[in-house]
């Protein structure tokens, strides 16, 4: 049977991974919305070749470009907060959730409320609002399946397992492009240096958060929410070929991997076609030439994002929110130049010890602690670009 698709985040890197998948099954897949932040004139070529019911922008004033971009055609235009949520709420089997920040939060909460099939790449969603959402998945009965190559892995690797069987969960990690510098290089880094990923085609945010390890860190707490073993028994363990996107353990000692080249379709590939499975143009995996597959444990000294991470997620509450906000800041500011490499994690720890809300119990307290906290964040930056 066909199944009705909605995309998120369509003229993105994981949108447009998921419209190619989508372009190689045609029959298969009926497109429904797409949405984009600002940038009409992709988003209307998409929606033209993809015949989509309706597409729309985030940003109200792109609005008057899609709406002429789509003049003469049966496909809606819309704009604006709330025709996003008017749209996640769509009669369709299958949303991609892949708007990227906060801004994707929204939406993918329409969605999960209406109790929807939701392929979820919107790492700050669960990140920052992971007890609101998961709360809300226990309520309506939606489908959160993660499309992340690392949390996608186990999910394959509990196929025809049970949750209460695992013992042990690793998420790997390639160690990022300074994974053998020591400090004093790290202190040196450019931020030409940080966006060349050695194994993955990333943009630049996601790129340095691998090079500090916090992207790690930020997978470690969407890991805690989605599959609920405990903190304790979620590790990372450093794997620089980036073959085997993680592994699970279960109690008999028997530990299930998942390997695949480093491309996104094939994660994607997974959700889209879920609980079945398509073919995809990806390139196989080909062990002979890679070789060897190395290991080693993360370095918390040199990489203490890692740290950050799971002590935010122990705390619960606002913490991870906080350091997702912060994270945000720091790395912006980096990239402007304004602040060193190793000053975007002293950044995201100075922010988690001094700034100590209460926990947010709606999106909306959320999104206040997530504007205080950059708030915060920002001030620090500040200072520490004043000082330098």
């Amino acid at each position: 049977m066909t199944r009705s698709i909605s995309i998120f985040g369509a003229t993105g890197s994981v949108g447009l991974s998921t419209l190619d998948l989508v372009r190689q099954h045609r029959a298969a897949y009926r497109v429904v919305a797409l949405t984009a932040n600002g940038n009409a004139a992709d988003l209307a070529a998409l929606a033209k070749e993809f015949d989509a019911e309706v597409a729309v922008v985030a940003d109200e004033a792109a609005y008057p470009a899609l709406k002429e971009a789509l003049a003469g055609t049966n496909i809606r235009a819309a704009a604006g907060p709330a025709a996003l949520i008017e749209a996640a709420k769509m009669d369709v089997d299958w949303t991609m959730a892949a708007i990227v920040g906060c801004a994707g939060l929204p939406p993918t909460m329409a969605a999960i409320e209406a109790g929807k099939t939701v392929a979820l790449a919107n790492k700050e969603a669960l990140v920052s609002a992971g007890e609101l959402m998961m709360a809300a998945v226990a309520r309506s009965g939606a489908t959160l399946l993660p499309v992340d190559s690392e949390h996608n892995a186990i999910f394959q690797c509990l196929a025809g397992g049970k949750i209460s069987q695992v013992r042990k969960i690793t998420l790997t990690a390639s160690g990022g492009p300074f994974r053998t510098f020591a400090l004093d290089q790290m202190r040196a880094v450019t931020p030409a240096q940080a966006v060349a990923h050695p194994n993955w085609d990333m943009g630049a945010k996601i790129s340095v958060d691998s090079a500090t390890m916090m992207n790690k860190g930020l997978e470690l707490i969407e890991a805690h929410h989605l599959f609920p073993i405990g903190l304790n028994n979620i590790d990372i363990l450093v794997h620089p070929q980036s073959v085997i996107h993680s592994m699970v353990e279960y109690h008999d000692r028997s530990t299930l991997a998942q390997l695949g080249s480093p491309d996104m379709r094939i994660p994607i590939a997974s959700a889209l076609a879920w609980p079945d499975r398509i073919t995809t143009n990806c390139v196989p995996l080909d062990l002979a030439s890679i070789g060897r597959l190395d290991f080693e444990a993360p370095d918390l000294i040199r990489f203490p994002a890692l740290k950050l991470a799971r002590t935010a997620i122990s705390e619960g509450g606002a913490k991870p929110a906080i350091l997702n906000a912060a994270n945000e800041i720091a790395v912006a500011a980096f990239l402007a130049g304004q602040i060193g490499f190793l000053d975007i994690a002293d950044m995201v720890s100075s922010t988690l010890d001094g700034y100590s809300p209460k926990a947010p119990a709606t999106l909306d307290e959320l999104f206040s602690v997530d504007a205080d906290a950059r708030i915060y964040a920002q001030t620090l930056m500040e200072k520490t670009a004043h000082a330098a």
